[in-house]
């Protein structure tokens, strides 16, 4: 990525400072001038986007203490000391400590250029990376909410990193509470845009007048969202609700920025059945345009085990935000839970688990009267795929090894004692069902 470095000259004389500043203008360098290095500190911070040329005898605080002081704000900060004769050993010193390079007075304006030079390429370099790992964290960080071990949630993790890379728009259709708009982030957040901006904005949310200028402007604040997304990701949920001339000004911004484009479009739309269908309420030029890439998210019901994980994760988020104890969910209770059709999904899901610990917090209640309050006859309710007792087991025996473990920060002992299982079963099934130890202490 390209970025304008600046020079920071810091010298008591000023003419020093004065001739040194000038030279760096003549060879295309921005440089500004500091007195003291006390000044220059209220400047200069971490990841401060510049070099620091600095004399090493001043007043008040000397270039040695100054050194000290800003690579304990930024250690890879490069910095380059001008010293007078006889101040060798101590400019030796100072690049043990972390100076770059030092010059000795008088110095050649040639050395300098050279020195700035390979100090700017240095300091970019660092920047893009720093940069560059807070963008992969991001990413790492979004990814992590897609929580499940699911076959269907690793396929969706690996079209993720896959389609976060291509170029193409793309459109990502699946039921309500699904997380459509987690997903975009994640596609957002991997691919080469990361350090652009996402900006979001529904469709559906405003009447046409306002969505126009919303999209295209003008606005009374800021920009307009295809300027203010430009070169990075433009989302646009409930794209079904895009009317004919909005959709007709979104067609022609798209043929605008040629292949490539400049600024990624991500259209979030429900599934079908819920409403107007994407592919029946775009013009077909758009709808092509818009779904070069596609990603349909599973619903809850087809995740498995998914969803015991994702209930315990979220009682035990909820039970710590309100200080008391997460539910304990029995074998029937599990069952229950993963047989329940979830026409809400996980938004639906973390519903159920926030009241669950409400309830539980009050000693009363249970999970099957807040199924049923959702309008869900958990007596009969089947998914849609039908499971195997078994599956149904397994996905419960994990569940109740992997709480436990939880409870008992990776207490082997306690484990066994708690569940009645001795040593070598409880690591077979630990190892059938991918928990570690280490992952409770």
């Amino acid at each position: 990525m390209s970025r304008t470095l600046k020079i920071a000259v810091v010298d008591d004389e000023p003419d020093m400072r004065e001739s040194i500043s000038q030279w760096l203008a003549l060879s295309g360098f921005e440089a500004e001038t500091f007195a003291t290095a006390e000044d220059a500190l209220k400047e200069i911070g971490a990841d401060w986007p510049g070099v620091v040329i600095s004399d090493m005898r001043m007043p008040g605080m000397d270039g040695m203490a100054f050194l000290k002081r800003l690579m304990g704000i930024d250690s890879g900060l490069p910095v380059i000391m001008i010293t007078g004769h006889g101040d060798v050993p101590m400019a030796v010193e100072a690049m043990r400590i972390g100076a770059m390079d030092f010059m000795e007075k008088p110095f050649n304006p040639e050395r300098l250029t050279e020195l700035v030079k390979k100090a700017t390429q240095a300091r970019r370099m660092t920047l893009d990376n720093r940069a560059l790992r807070r963008d992969l964290s991001e990413g790492q960080q979004v990814m992590s909410k897609l929580i499940g071990t699911s076959p269907v949630m690793d396929r969706l993790r690996e079209d993720i990193l896959d389609l976060g890379q291509a170029d193409g728009h793309v459109l990502i259709d699946g039921e309500t509470g699904t997380g459509k708009t987690l997903v975009a982030h994640a596609l957002h957040a991997v691919g080469p845009r990361a350090s652009k901006k996402f900006v979001p904005i529904s469709c559906a949310a405003y009447n046409d007048e306002i969505l126009s200028g919303k999209m295209f402007g003008p606005v009374e604040n800021g920009l307009p969202a295809v300027e203010e997304a430009r070169g990075g990701t433009l989302c646009l949920e409930d794209i079904e609700a895009l009317s004919d001339p909005l959709q007709a000004r979104l067609l022609a911004f798209i043929a605008e920025q040629g292949s490539p484009a400049e600024t990624r479009i991500i259209a979030i739309s429900n599934a079908r059945g819920e409403g107007r269908r994407a592919e029946d309420s775009l013009r077909p030029d758009l709808f092509y345009r818009l779904t070069a890439l596609k990603i349909t998210l599973p619903p809850l019901r087809s995740r498995g085990e998914d969803i015991l994980t994702l209930f315990t994760r979220m009682t035990e988020q909820f039970a710590e935000e309100y200080g008391c104890e997460p539910p304990q969910v029995t074998a029937q209770e599990a069952a229950q839970l993963l047989q329940a059709p979830w026409p809400g999904n996980v938004r639906q899901l973390i519903n159920v688990a926030e009241r669950a610990v409400l309830q539980n917090r009050r000693g009363s209640g249970s999970i099957a009267s807040l199924l049923m309050a959702d309008g869900e006859d958990t007596q009969e309710a089947t998914t849609t795929e039908g499971k195997p007792l078994k599956e149904y087991v397994e996905s419960f025996e994990k569940m109740l090894i992997d709480n436990t473990m939880r409870r008992h920060k990776g207490s082997i002992a306690a484990v066994m004692d708690e569940l009645c299982l001795p040593r070598r079963t409880l690591n077979e099934k630990m190892a059938k069902y991918g928990l570690s130890r280490g992952d409770y202490l």
